[in-house]
């Protein structure tokens, strides 16, 4: 009966029940909001690289070799030589290596060179590999396989050609129009940069500034062989073009062969067994023929987490500071409306209400705006994501999960209605101790 009459009370005043309930979801809508980002954030990075141990690059840091090779965020300021990485790969413990070449794009996406050890290892999520929705890997120096953002966006199909332009970014004066490359195969949708990203083989990079680009940078004039002492059989193999042919495992022609002077943006490592990883890149990070930098993905990230750790505190601040906003928009609204309810409360006095149903009934209603304008919220916070979910996967790589409110927004909610509840104890506390005659008393 209690919880009737405070429905039916709170109904005759539509207008200022309306407005307070819209603050109320708003703000439980931009909480639950910014919580919802902020964990899909962190997972949508966490899942982008999964089963590497190593991420070699030049010497800079951490977080910036990290964003540049993987993330596509920001530029790494200087190469590593190809004969560093040749020697690096053949160190024991290492089961597999993918190369990494950044500089170029392609209308504003990134092109990366690599070879095909990048489709049989590279992962995501949870160890996924690569997969194909169309066509196949590339297998020469005249082809390029795209992520399924660019296919998408561009509109392009298997067989076209497309031209890549030198530097990153929309905006690029240089374009290899002489190196037109052939569409060989487009990679299913994986939620991380590589949906972003045109990959194309090294020996094509190779080509492309080997004709009248050579100062773009990538190429340097090779190391001489006593720059170091390692003593290993492999240093010579760098004088032979077949062992060239073999590393990238390519069907290239002679002269497209991938050079030995050729430089790296950074190189991801993979180890037979965990015990290596540590111990190479200690000996990595020692590297004296030049400054080398290895780092682990997983350490790498929860260093950048920690580093927004107070970016993320604030959010979760303001977040709070508009739902105590709207509450004690609540209680202005109940206070307000306390004192021109004062002879409907005696009347209840009258009748035999007690002082406690008093106190009961507006505290109900408290309770009664407070769950709508919650619930309201988590209807506003799933049209948001339902939104928002292609533009920030396409725009930022940050997948948005529609699922079930998870252990951590209900006790948000949670502690939104206990606010709600003592909130609503002021008036009904108030009103508890009206007196009859005073409700009946008429004011002139």
């Amino acid at each position: 009966m209690l919880l009737n009459l405070a429905y039916k009370s709170t109904l005759n005043r539509k207008a200022s029940v309306l407005l307070t309930l819209a603050t109320i979801a708003i703000s439980v809508m931009l909480l639950l909001s910014v919580e919802r980002v902020r964990q899909d954030a962190k997972s949508s990075f966490a899942n982008t690289i999964s089963g590497t141990d190593l991420i070699v690059g030049a010497r800079t840091g951490d977080i910036q070799l990290l964003l540049s090779s993987v993330f596509r965020i920001g530029h790494a300021n200087n190469a590593v030589q190809w004969q560093s990485y040749e020697y690096i790969k053949s160190q024991r413990g290492v089961a597999w290596s993918i190369p990494i070449s950044l500089g170029d794009s392609h209308k504003g996406f990134a092109v990366l060179g690599t070879d095909d050890n990048y489709f049989k290892h590279y992962q995501y999520a949870k160890k996924q590999a690569l997969t194909f929705a169309a066509g196949r890997p590339f297998h020469n120096a005249q082809e390029v396989v795209l992520g399924a953002t660019v296919a998408q966006q561009l509109g392009y199909q298997l067989g076209e050609k497309i031209v890549i332009s030198h530097g990153m970014g929309n905006t690029s004066f240089h374009h290899h129009d002489d190196n037109p490359l052939v569409i060989s195969g487009i990679l299913a949708a994986t939620g991380t940069p590589v949906d972003k990203t045109l990959h194309v083989p090294l020996s094509a990079i190779e080509a492309m500034h080997n004709n009248g680009h050579r100062s773009s940078g990538r190429m340097i004039s090779k190391p001489a062989s006593n720059d170091h002492d390692h003593d290993h059989d492999h240093d010579h193999d760098h004088e032979n073009p077949n062992e060239a042919t073999r590393l990238n495992n390519l069907d290239t022609e002679p002269g497209d062969l991938i050079g030995n002077t050729s430089q790296l943006t950074a190189f991801l490592l993979g180890f037979d067994s965990p015990l290596y990883t540590l111990q190479v890149r200690r000996n990595i990070n020692q590297y004296q023929v030049e400054p080398l930098l290895a780092i682990m993905p997983g350490v790498t990230l929860r260093e950048l987490w920690d580093m927004l750790d107070i970016v993320e505190k604030i959010l979760l601040l303001i977040s709070l500071a508009v739902v105590l906003i709207s509450l004690l928009g609540m209680l202005t609204s109940l206070l307000a409306t306390l004192n021109q309810r004062r002879r409907e409360l005696a009347i209840l006095r009258s009748v035999g209400a007690r002082p406690w149903h008093i106190f009961g009934l507006l505290i109900s209603e408290a309770i009664f705006i407070t769950v709508l304008g919650c619930l309201a919220g988590v209807a506003l916070l799933y049209i948001l994501l339902l939104a928002a979910q292609a533009g920030l996967q396409s725009q930022f790589g940050i997948v948005l999960s529609i699922n079930a409110l998870t252990g951590y927004e209900l006790t948000l909610l949670g502690g939104i209605i206990v606010a709600g509840t003592i909130i609503g104890a002021i008036p009904a506390a108030r009103a508890y101790f009206y007196s009859l005659a005073d409700g009946m008393q008429i004011k002139t």
